[in-house]
């Protein structure tokens, strides 16, 4: 079940950042290093999305829940996603996080352009 709802929010996700100008590369990107939800372009640059749904009351929000560990995952799948296409590495990047606090139905997408990067 919690499959279904989190390809939901990826889903309505990738809906939102289409209706405000972005591009789908690629969705649901794993590896042994790690996963990506959604891969896009905004303009020329090319936006790695992670998609939260709050669900633990531990974290103010889905945002939140994006820990250290996790961007670290992301990005290193970043890194193997750019690795296995050469066409887009020369594309700037950015990581973004989508967060839907509360019941998806009825959840605002909150959308954090730039929320970590390597420096981070």
């Amino acid at each position: 079940m919690n499959t279904k709802i989190g390809l939901s929010a990826e889903r309505s996700a990738e809906l939102y950042l289409c209706g405000r100008g972005l591009r789908p590369v690629a969705r649901n990107i794993r590896c042994r290093l790690g996963e990506v939800d959604l891969v896009m372009f905004h303009g020329a640059t090319l936006v790695f999305v992670e998609v939260r749904l709050r669900s633990h009351r531990r974290f103010p929000n889905g945002a939140a829940s994006v820990t250290a560990r996790k961007q670290k995952r992301i990005m290193a799948t970043a890194g193997w996603f750019l690795h296995s296409k050469p066409a887009l590495q020369a594309s700037p990047i950015r990581f973004d996080v989508i967060s839907y606090d509360g019941r998806l139905s009825n959840a605002a997408p909150c959308w954090i352009q730039q929320a970590f990067d390597a420096t981070d």
